[in-house]
C-alpha cells in the first residue's frame, strides 16, 4: 500500500441520494466550525434547518456539486441563479485542506463560463475571511430568524473576469 502525501478530492454532480449525506456535513460543519462565531442555540437552529424539506430542494433547486474524496462526500457547494452561492459546506475532516476554494473555484468558473459577470453570497462571521481571500467584498450585514434564534452573516460578492476564467 502506498501512502499518499496529499488527499485527492474530486467533484462530481449532486445525486438525490445525496441529501442524507450531505445533510449530515452540514450539521457537521455548523457544529464543529462555527464555535468561534456563533452560540450553541444561533447552531443548533441552523443546524435543524438541515431537518427541513427545503434543504433538499435548495440543493436540487440549483447547480450543487459535491467535493469526494476516495469516492465519499466530504464537502458540497450550491449556485442558484447562476449568480449566488447558496451553500458552501466542508466535513470538518477535511477544513483547511482546499476542499472549499475547488468547491468556490468551480462554482465561479461556470457563473462566469454562462455569462455571468458578478456572484455574491451571504457568508456566515466564521466564512467570511474565506471568502474575502477569494476576492469577495462585503455589501451589507444581515440579521437572518432561524427557529427563535437570531443569525449574523454578511453579502458579499466578487466580480468575475472574463474568457471563461474568475479572478
Amino acid at each position: 500500500m502506498m501512502a499518499r502525501a496529499k488527499p485527492t478530492f474530486a467533484l462530481r454532480p449532486f445525486l438525490p441520494s445525496d441529501a442524507q449525506m450531505l445533510a449530515d456535513i452540514f450539521r457537521s460543519s455548523i457544529e464543529e466550525l462555527t464555535s468561534d462565531d456563533y452560540t450553541e442555540a444561533q447552531q443548533d437552529a441552523w443546524a435543524a434547518t438541515a431537518d427541513e424539506e427545503g434543504f433538499t430542494a435548495k440543493l436540487t433547486g440549483g447547480l450543487t456539486l459535491i467535493a469526494t474524496l476516495e469516492g465519499s462526500p466530504v464537502g458540497f457547494a450550491t449556485l442558484t441563479d447562476n449568480a449566488l452561492v447558496d451553500l458552501l459546506y466542508v466535513h470538518p475532516a477535511v477544513a483547511g485542506q482546499g476542499v472549499g476554494t475547488m468547491l468556490a473555484e468551480a462554482l465561479e468558473r461556470l457563473a462566469n463560463a454562462r455569462g455571468t459577470k458578478r456572484v455574491t453570497t451571504d457568508a456566515s462571521d466564521t466564512a467570511v475571511p474565506f471568502f474575502e481571500k477569494r476576492g469577495y467584498v462585503a455589501q451589507q450585514r444581515n440579521s437572518v430568524l432561524r427557529g427563535a434564534e437570531w443569525l449574523y452573516n454578511t453579502t458579499m460578492a466578487k466580480q468575475l473576469g472574463s474568457q471563461g476564467k474568475a479572478s
